[in-house]
């Protein structure tokens, strides 16, 4: 029997290249139908399978990535593998066509050997990952150590010129932020403003620099997946959905914390890209938009980045008057700008193109024009507006709109979350194109309208199970770890900000199917696959956080969240679970806390004695409702939970008697029927109640005496 070739494709420059070079190729087509079974695999809809022979590679290489081949025998194990060949011999290094041959032979000629050396390899690897932890928590210390140190390791990569952490290319990598910021939240509660403002200042200076640099669309909205060079400049455009959903939350955080509008305004605009572009008509959101487009219709090739750039003369031609404004806000030379890094066009692939980046904030430049700034704004409000209908017609880039379970949590959980934050925008707040604009609360009808897509499409009620994706109906591949966990977090999400008892109550089913489907009981942690295919030969317990948070880490956060808002023997059930998780870990926080920086923060929540509860009482739905949940809502504090209760509601009364009898008394004893009432409780005791916003937010900004 030939040998197997599986090859996955991500959305990764190279991958669009060895496809054109080498799959494209007659002759290289010709060797692989003659000589392998080929088998060609989107690692977003099977990341279980991805992993298994990912981790091969980068075991025996000592390196990784996309695209990825590997030759399998026919009971799937893996014999060798690779990531990028070129199609012929070059640079020393030995082309397709020659690996597709010596491949061959081997297996013709030694292929005992190769059989014995994939099964033992595979058996390796499977001892190595089965990490369990016999103490069942970390030790007492370890928590704050490995926070302090990854915000130290992070710190100490920040880049100073143009912000983010570490060197080019540069990805977003939220979960560094959501460090930071949590990190600033600690030192700020224990009196330490200055080195709490240091690790702010971090955080907003490289926010800002990806919102006003390439990797940013600023005619269409949302974010490019990263930038080639240090400077956010050139992007590699594709975009995908998980980026769009963190940085939205992250810019949410941002905002809480300062009230400044731009980073309400690149959440929106995150938001409204989104609603426009990657939305079904089903609520669905779809998963990316590929990087390569045609430059014209009937173009026989594809080029990166074609649907997004600019010449010079197009924007003089679309922009009449206002061209020389709109060039000099965003470096746009006749012989393109693609130049402010040796990284940012080393080919010159974008010789006479632009990408649209700001070097200086619209407020500097209205002030050398000795324009208003609001009068400047909207000047690029309209240019944008321009640009954007040319665009429209061009050929665009092509749609994955498949729907992926976790990666909507991702995004569910930040429209959930702006519907309540947005609202501390001042009063009259005036907003530009590509930015809408609209009520915040729209996000919610957004966010809940595609958590019902999930809960009706990729969710069977009787097995109480999810499955991964969806395009023209449910895949096969069931729902995996991330899947789970993500979408428990967005519940929780969705419930914590106004939305109904519904999404709670799914939470903590979609909780026990978790716990049954991926739970190590005895070593702790949670494992990415149920392992009930045999075809997938490793179980991993995942719990690096790069692009995407990990399952593990965010499962510590949602168990943490769930001890907080039940009572009792299940509160005590979550919390343990969260604690042993973190014990599998505790090499890993100990040695490599910046390769876990969400993890870090997990640890620290699950370990605070008691998190801040916030708990309104009242009818519901009522402005005044609303306005109180908006003010629970004000204040940037990653360790509250908010509890909403309708004592009048006899459904929501017997949840809460059967899962936590000390908010359910709490609730009668202070329900009024004409006024919504705030009451903040810590460590078993509650403060006085109020009944207005603004007290609610003063008790809200004394400092948690659990930091």
């Amino acid at each position: 029997m030939n040998v197997g070739l599986i090859y996955y494709m991500k959305l990764f420059k190279r991958c669009h290249v060895m496809e054109v070079e080498s799959f494209e190729d007659e002759g290289v087509a010709k060797l692989l139908n003659d000589l392998f079974v080929s088998i060609k695999v989107d690692r977003e809809e099977r990341p279980d399978v991805d992993k298994v022979y990912m981790t091969y590679v980068q075991a025996l290489y000592g390196g990784g990535g996309w695209p990825l081949s590997v030759f399998l025998s026919p009971d799937l194990k893996p014999l060798m593998g690779g990531t990028y060949f070129p199609p012929d011999d070059k640079y020393g290094r030995p082309g397709f066509r020659t690996i597709l041959r010596k491949v061959k032979d081997a297996w013709d000629n030694k292929r005992d050997m190769l059989v014995k050396s994939g099964a033992f390899a595979i058996e390796q690897l499977s001892e190595a990952l089965s990490a369990t932890a016999s103490p069942t928590k970390l030790p007492d210390e370890l928590p704050q150590n490995a926070l302090r140190l990854c915000a130290e390791q992070l710190s100490g990569s920040y880049d100073s010129e143009y912000g983010g952490f570490g060197s080019a290319p540069k990805f977003p990598r939220p979960v560094e932020i959501q460090l930071m910021l949590y990190w600033s939240k600690k030192l700020e509660d224990t009196g330490k403003l200055q080195e709490a403002n240091e690790a702010l200042k971090k955080v907003f200076f490289s926010l800002q620099c990806m919102a006003r640099g390439g990797i940013h669309d600023h005619v269409g909205g949302g974010f490019h997946r990263y930038s080639v060079d240090e400077c956010w400049h050139v992007p590699h455009f594709e975009k995908m959905l998980y980026d769009q959903g963190q940085l939205a939350n992250v810019n949410l955080d941002a905002f809480s914390i300062t009230k400044d509008v731009f980073f309400s305004c690149v959440s929106r605009d995150i938001f409204d890209y989104l609603r426009r572009e990657m939305i079904g008509q089903e609520g669905e959101i779809f998963s990316a938009e590929d990087a390569d487009s045609a430059e014209y219709e009937g173009a026989s090739r594809k080029k990166e980045g074609a649907f997004y750039v600019w010449t010079s003369k197009e924007v003089d031609d679309i922009l009449g008057e206002h061209a020389t404004l709109f060039k000099n806000h965003f470096y746009i030379k006749p012989v393109g700008n693609c130049d402010l890094s040796r990284m940012s066009d080393p080919h010159h692939e974008f010789k006479g193109k632009n990408v649209l980046i700001e070097r200086h904030s619209p407020a500097e430049m209205a002030s050398k024009l000795g324009m208003p700034v609001e009068r400047y704004l909207d000047i690029l409000g309209e240019c944008r507006r321009k640009l954007f209908e040319v665009r429209s017609s061009r050929p665009r880039p092509h749609l994955d709109d498949k729907v992926i379970v976790s990666w909507n949590g991702l995004v569910i959980s930040s429209f959930a979350r702006a519907s309540k934050i947005l609202k501390g925008e001042n009063e009259g707040t005036k907003f530009n194109f590509p930015v809408v604009g609209c009520d915040p609360q729209e996000y919610m009808e957004v966010a809940e309208k595609a958590a019902s897509f999930i809960q009706k499409q990729l969710y069977n009620e009787q097995t109480r199970r999810l499955q991964h994706s969806f395009r023209n109906g449910p895949s096969k591949a069931p729902g995996f770890l991330d899947d789970y966990a993500f979408l428990i977090s967005s519940l929780l999400d969705l419930y914590e900000f106004g939305g109904g008892m519904k999404w709670l109550l799914w939470a903590m089913e979609l909780q026990d199917t978790q716990d049954e489907l991926f739970l190590d009981r005895e070593g702790g942690g949670y494992f990415n696959t149920a392992g009930e295919d045999p075809s997938v030969l490793l179980r991993v317990k995942e719990d690096h956080d790069g692009a995407e948070p990990s399952g593990n880490s965010v499962s510590a956060i949602n168990l943490a969240r769930l001890a907080s808002l039940v009572g009792g023997s299940k509160s005590d059930r979550y919390r343990q679970n969260a604690e042993h998780l973190l014990a599998v870990f505790e090499t890993r926080l100990k040695d490599t806390a910046m390769a876990v920086p969400l993890m870090c923060c997990a640890a620290d929540m699950v370990t605070l004695p008691s998190k801040k509860q916030v708990v309104l009482v009242g009818h519901r739905p009522s402005v005044e409702f609303e306005n109180m949940l908006v003010a629970a809502h004000a204040s940037y504090d990653p360790n509250k939970t908010v509890i909403h209760i309708d004592p009048s509601n006899k459904e929501e009364m017997d949840f809460w008697e059967g899962n936590n009898s000390n908010i359910a008394i709490t609730a009668k004893n202070n329900f009024v029927a004409d006024k919504v009432v705030a009451l903040v409780c810590q460590n078993f005791t509650c403060k006085a109640p109020v009944t207005d916003p603004e007290s609610l937010k003063v008790l809200l900004s004394v400092k948690s005496s659990s930091a």
